[in-house]
Formats: structure tokens, C-alpha cells, sequence
């Protein structure tokens, strides 16, 4: 097939990048690096260097033989995608060209206009350009489980059954988002919505949880193949930066009350989530939601877990509980479906101790390239800038 891959230099872009190319498709890699950009003006930098995608590409196709199409861009350009979906015809665009980080969305207003501007333009640029050249390709969209937030009910599968009066109609089901970042993303779905309503695309929205680690069966071939592995307050999941916490001899710092839980999955299974998506495509005028996680955990069971592990790795992890600097519910019921990729056949990478010790094993090889002032929150959802 020919996959058209925006947001191609991201810590999932260049990975999937790899993935599908290697798997023998035509793969086009689109960047402007925007989250490069904003990682070096928010001293935000990667665990270790990531050449950019032409070198990268390079770098691959020596190693497999296998090509990367790189197109250095910027998809909230309308005028840049018309050009460039009008060249590839891609019959797959999966979609992940937008400001990824929750707590630069809240940092002040020009971080917030950024944020705004980039994801809603972003995703209706790529709207457009389906509907104008490429109308029957499936669009698969990276969303977040973020954009439900914390309900006090069960989450299911982007669409809610209601009954009102004794009428019934299925709706999305409600959205409730914790920061801007994960309110573009709300809109991204119904912007998506209303143009599969209304032009029939044909649209599969992945509600990813917290993505862990960097290794992947491509990235093994060569060290600078690996995806931007983020630690910082900024870019850095949890998982992957307790993992650096722990290696680097600095407490875990738990927010608030440690409650907090979420759904998260390995970056292998992220490429293994999109590449069933992309096998079982949608009709037209379908938008297929799907919760894309594998297990779920609170923050304080993934503190005790790796506190766990580091110590029988003589790390003699602490935990530490810190001020939140977020808004959000630090204690609250958390129960969210996953059973579509599992229809599919997914076959998850659980988060075993021994995949946790492999984990920091990787991290301690680059422990000298840590900077422990970036691992503190510098962003308070509460304060106006």
C-alpha cells in the first residue's frame, strides 16, 4: 500500500515509519519538526540524539534495504498537503502530526495558541485533502483515552448507548478533557465525525493510552534507528520517566495523591494496534473508534512496581510524593473498554518485571546523558502566562 505517515519524525511516527516500510510498503514520511523545535526551546531534549528523518531514512535503508520517502513539511499548510496528496494518492494516511504534550499546551498563551492552531489545522488540512484527492483512502487518526478524562462510569469504545424518554440513539460518548492538548484532540473527533457524516470518509480514531519504551524490532538494527525517548516534565510519559528516575538516583515523583490511573502499552504495540487497523479498514462513511491500551495502572502501583524491580536491580529506588501541578482527580474510578484490537488480534506486550528490568537495563547504558533538571514540573495548569 501506499502509506502516507504525518508526523513522521515523532517518538510513534519514525518507529511506524520503520515498521511499515519494512513490512514492504510504500512509505511516505512527512515532518517540519515541530516537536524538535519546541523540545530545545523548553530544554526538553531526548534521553539521546536522534538524527533527522533524511539521515534517518538513510541509516535504515542501509540496513534493510528498504526506503523511507522523506518530505520535510508543514501539514497545517494547506497548500504544502494539496501538493503532497495530490503526488503520493495515498490510499492509507496515518495521522500523528500534531503538538503532542499536555503540559506544554498549559505552559501560557502562546503555547496554547501554538497548540491550537497546529492540531485543528493540522487535522482539517488532512480532512481536506482526502476529500479533494485521495477520497477513498482510510484515514487513521491518533487520539488519546485523554479526551474522556476520569467519568464516574464505565468508559466504552467512543460511543455511548443513551436513552432519553423512552427514545434510544447511539452517541460519542462524552468527552471531558483534562488540558488544551487533550481538547484538541476532542475536537479533532468531531471535526472527523462530521465530515465522515457528511462526505462519507472513511476514518478509524485510535484512543491511545501512555506509550512505554523504545526499542522495536527495527530500532535494534542500528543504535540511531531509535524513536525520541523523552524523560522530561514536557514530552516524558510516566513510565518512561520513572524508568530514568530511577536509573539516575532520583526519587519518583508521584503527583498529589497518586491515584491517578490510566490505561498504557508498549511501543510495540502501538505499531501493532496501527498495522490492524490499516488490514482491517473501514467503509465508507465509517469512523471506528477504538481504546488502544493494553493494562491499566495507577501511579502509585506503577511507583511500587518499578521501586520493585530497581531494588533487586540494586538501584535502591525511592518514591516520593510531590504538590500536583496538574488539575485533575487524584483519586477516582477508572474502567475503560479495550476489547475492539482484541477482536482484531492483538497480542499484547505485557509489562512483566522482567520487561521493566529490561527497560531500565536500556536506560542505564545512556545514565552519563541524563540531566536530572528536567525530570521536575516547570508547568502548573493553574498558572496564567
Amino acid at each position: 500500500m501506499r502509506i502516507l505517515i504525518l508526523g513522521g519524525d515523532g517518538y510513534l511516527g519514525w518507529p511506524s515509519s520503520m515498521h511499515f516500510a519494512n513490512k514492504g510498503h510504500e512509505v511516505w514520511s512527512v515532518d517540519n519538526y515541530l516537536r524538535r523545535d519546541i523540545a530545545s526551546e523548553t530544554d526538553s531534549d531526548p534521553l539521546f540524539p536522534n538524527p533527522k528523518l533524511p539521515e534517518r531514512a538513510k541509516i535504515f535503508e542501509a540496513a534493510c534495504g528498504k526506503k523511507i520517502n522523506v518530505v520535510e513539511g508543514d501539514c497545517a499548510d494547506f497548500e504544502f498537503m494539496s501538493e503532497l496528496f495530490e503526488k503520493v494518492q495515498p490510499e492509507a494516511v496515518i495521522h500523528y502530526a500534531e503538538q503532542p504534550s499536555a503540559p506544554y499546551s498549559m505552559r501560557g498563551f502562546d503555547e496554547a495558541s501554538l497548540t491550537l492552531d497546529n492540531n485543528l489545522k493540522a487535522t482539517f488540512n488532512v480532512i481536506w485533502a482526502i476529500m479533494k484527492y485521495a477520497p477513498d483512502c482510510h484515514l487513521i487518526k491518533l487520539g488519546t483515552m485523554g479526551e474522556y478524562g476520569t467519568p464516574n462510569i464505565d468508559i466504552e469504545e467512543g460511543w455511548l448507548d443513551v436513552e432519553h424518554k423512552g427514545r434510544k440513539q447511539k452517541f460519542l460518548y462524552p468527552r471531558q478533557a483534562g488540558s488544551l492538548y487533550h481538547t484538541t484532540k476532542v475536537l479533532d473527533t468531531d471535526l472527523l465525525w462530521f465530515y465522515v457524516r457528511t462526505h462519507e470518509l472513511r476514518v478509524t480514531d485510535l484512543m491511545q493510552g501512555p506509550v512505554y519504551g523504545f526499542i522495536t524490532p527495527e530500532a535494534e538494527m542500528d543504535d540511531r534507528l531509535k524513536p525520541n525517548f523523552h524523560y522530561d516534565d514536557i514530552f516524558g510519559t510516566l513510565i518512561n520517566r520513572f524508568l530514568v528516575q530511577a536509573v539516575s538516583g532520583t526519587p519518583l515523583t508521584v503527583y498529589g495523591k497518586g491515584g491517578q490511573t490510566r490505561g498504557y502499552l508498549d511501543i510495540r504495540d502501538t505499531l501493532q494496534c496501527v498495522e490492524l487497523a490499516l488490514k482491517n479498514p473501514v467503509e465508507k462513511g465509517e469512523m471506528r473508534i477504538l481504546n488502544q491500551f493494553v493494562e491499566q495502572f495507577s501511579v502509585n502501583e506503577m511507583a511500587d512496581r518499578v521501586k520493585t524491580v530497581g531494588d533487586h536491580m540494586g538501584l535502591n529506588v525511592e518514591v516520593k510524593s510531590i504538590p500536583n501541578p496538574r488539575k485533575e482527580a487524584e483519586d477516582h474510578y477508572y474502567n475503560a473498554a479495550n476489547t475492539g484490537f482484541k477482536e482484531l488480534g492483538l497480542k499484547p506486550h505485557i509489562l512483566t518485571d522482567d520487561v521493566l528490568a529490561e527497560m531500565l537495563g536500556q536506560v542505564a547504558d545512556y545514565k552519563g546523558q541524563i540531566d536530572k533538571d528536567k525530570i521536575m514540573p516547570r508547568v502548573s495548569w493553574n498558572k496564567v502566562a
